[in-house]
C-alpha cells in the first residue's frame, strides 16, 4: 500500500484531490497539512476538515503550518474559489479537530514512522515543505517521491510565466527543488487535460452519497467560474486540477514526463515564480551547461486524461 501525505491549501481542486487520496484501496492517507494559498490558513484547514467527513474519512491526522509565504505576503485566489474556498455552498461545519502540533512537526512524525518510503504530494504553495527540508533534513530519506502540483513549462496563471503555486513561495519552491529528492512536476501544461462529461458531473450531483454529491457540485462550481453551465445536451466539462496530481503518484503510466533542467525565478519581479525549464537536447546547451543553479526533475508534458478521468471517477464512486 502506497504511503502519501498531501500538503494542501483546501481549495475546490484540493478538495477532490483529498477525496481520491481518502478512497483510493491502494492508498494509505498518513496525514493532511494545511497551508495558506487559495485562502487563507484557517479557512484552509477549515475546509479540510469539511472536506474529510464529506469523504468519510478515518480518523486521519491534519495539522495546520504557514500561514504566509517564506517571504511575502499571502494572496489569496478568492476570484477562483469562492470566499469560502469551496465554491461557497454552505457546507457544515466539521466537528473534527487539527492536532497540537504544527505542520511541520506532522510531516516530520509521519515520514519517519512510516514502514516504507512516503510520496508527498503537495497540491499548495510549498511554504511547509521548504520549512521540513530545512529544518528536518533526515526525513529526505524516507520520502520515495515529491509530486508536486505547480509550475508550468509554457504559460502562467498567476501572472504570464508563473503557476500560482510557485508565484505565492517561490522561495520555498527553490528550496524543494534543490532538496535531492526525486520529484515530478505536475504543472499547468497538463492540469487542465483531465476533464468530467457534464453527464457524470449531474450523476454525481444527483446522488444521496456526501462524498460523491460535493464532488458534483464542486465541479458544477468549476464550469461556472469559466463561464459555462453544466447541460444534459454535453456542455460544461469540468476540470480536476489537482486531483490530477494525485491520480498520477497513484498511478504514474498515464503521465508522460521529460527529466529536465529546471529552477524558480526568484528577482526579476516579471518572472518571479516562474519554472524556467531548459528544454535544450544534451550536447546542444551552449551557456548554462552543467549549471548548478538548474536541478533535473521530471516534468509533465502530456498526459492521458480519459485515463485518469475514468480512475477519477472510479475511486469517487467505489
Amino acid at each position: 500500500m502506497q504511503q502519501m501525505i498531501l500538503d494542501v491549501d483546501t481549495g475546490i481542486d484540493d478538495a477532490l484531490a483529498l477525496m481520491v487520496a481518502v478512497r483510493h484501496p491502494d492508498v494509505n492517507l498518513r496525514a493532511v497539512t494545511c497551508v495558506a494559498g487559495n485562502a487563507s490558513l484557517e479557512q484552509v484547514v477549515r475546509n479540510t476538515l469539511t472536506v474529510l467527513d464529506a469523504a468519510g474519512a478515518g480518523d486521519i491526522a491534519v495539522a495546520a503550518g504557514a500561514s504566509r509565504p517564506l517571504l511575502a505576503d499571502a494572496s489569496h485566489a478568492a476570484h477562483v474559489h469562492g470566499s469560502d474556498g469551496l465554491g461557497d455552498l454552505a457546507l457544515p461545519l466539521s466537528t473534527r479537530a487539527v492536532v497540537p502540533m504544527h505542520a511541520v512537526e506532522l510531516l516530520r512524525r509521519e515520514i519517519l514512522a512510516s514502514p516504507t518510503p512516503v510520496t508527498l504530494v503537495p497540491l499548495a504553495p510549498m511554504t511547509n515543505i521548504a520549512l521540513l527540508v530545512r529544518m528536518y533534513p533526515e526525513v529526505l530519506v524516507n520520502i520515495e517521491r515529491i509530486v508536486f502540483m505547480g509550475g508550468s513549462a509554457s504559460v502562467g496563471n498567476a501572472t504570464a510565466v508563473a503557476e500560482f503555486n510557485t508565484w505565492h513561495d517561490p522561495e520555498a519552491a527553490e528550496i524543494v527543488l534543490t532538496s535531492g529528492v526525486p520529484i515530478t512536476m505536475y504543472g499547468l501544461d497538463v492540469f487542465y487535460a483531465v476533464t468530467i462529461p457534464p453527464e457524470d458531473i449531474i450523476r454525481l450531483t444527483a446522488t444521496s452519497e456526501p462524498g460523491a454529491q460535493l464532488v458534483g457540485r464542486l465541479l458544477q462550481h468549476i464550469v461556472s467560474v469559466k463561464g459555462g453551465e453544466v447541460r444534459v445536451s454535453g456542455e460544461g466539462h469540468g476540470d480536476i486540477g489537482d486531483a490530477g496530481a494525485v491520480c498520477a503518484a497513484i498511478d504514474p503510466d498515464g503521465l508522460s514526463t521529460v527529466n529536465l533542467p529546471v529552477r524558480i525565478s526568484l528577482g526579476d519581479p516579471l518572472t518571479r515564480g516562474q519554472t524556467v525549464v531548459d528544454h535544450r537536447t544534451a550536447g546542444h546547451e551552449q551557456h548554462g551547461a552543467g549549471d548548478l543553479l538548474f536541478r533535473r526533475i521530471d516534468v509533465a508534458l502530456g498526459i492521458d486524461g480519459a485515463r485518469y478521468a475514468k480512475f477519477f471517477l472510479d475511486t469517487i464512486t467505489a
